[in-house]
């Protein structure tokens, strides 16, 4: 199967912080933010192995740096860093920014395994991803840490 550039599966959404979504505090609640992101890697996932359904295998990470509040504009970005033989890791960034002041900053970044489903509802197969830029090249080098992280983590019993 041919490899495929991580900026092939690229995808960027913009989000306007409502009331709805905010605590008492006028922040973001953080499980909103969760659900964005579930919703990005999975349109990122779909790109990359060109199938109309993939799953969410696992959240490896969230690390909620900074908070957003009501007005502010989140944007989301997405792509494939790694890839298994049907799964996919997906890295997630996301930003706010401040409408009236321009300023923006980094509130949450995340690491999550996705894999492609076929028709039938069963893994199937996916393409490799290369790395073209800086950033991306650090990413896929740090790859198979995490997926050794992952698999150390199921082995720990509960």
């Amino acid at each position: 199967m041919e490899q495929r550039p991580m900026s092939q599966s690229r995808t960027i959404i913009s989000k306007l912080v409502l009331p709805p979504d905010t605590n008492h505090m006028q922040t973001i609640f953080g499980g909103k933010v969760l659900a964005y992101i579930d919703e990005i890697a999975a349109i990122t996932a779909m790109k990359h192995s060109n199938k109309a359904a993939a799953v969410t295998a696992s959240i490896d990470s969230v690390d909620f740096l900074s908070s957003a509040k009501v007005g502010d504009v989140l944007e989301l970005e997405a792509v494939v860093s790694s890839t298994g033989r049907t799964s996919m890791e997906i890295f997630v960034s996301v930003h706010s920014m401040d409408l009236l002041t321009g300023a923006k900053k980094l509130t949450t970044e995340s690491f999550l395994t996705m894999v492609a489903m076929d028709e039938n509802n069963k893994p199937t197969p996916v393409p490799g991803v290369y790395p073209e830029t800086e950033a991306e090249k650090r990413l896929f080098e740090t790859g198979p840490a995490r997926r050794n992280h992952r698999i150390l983590r199921r082995e720990i019993k509960h």
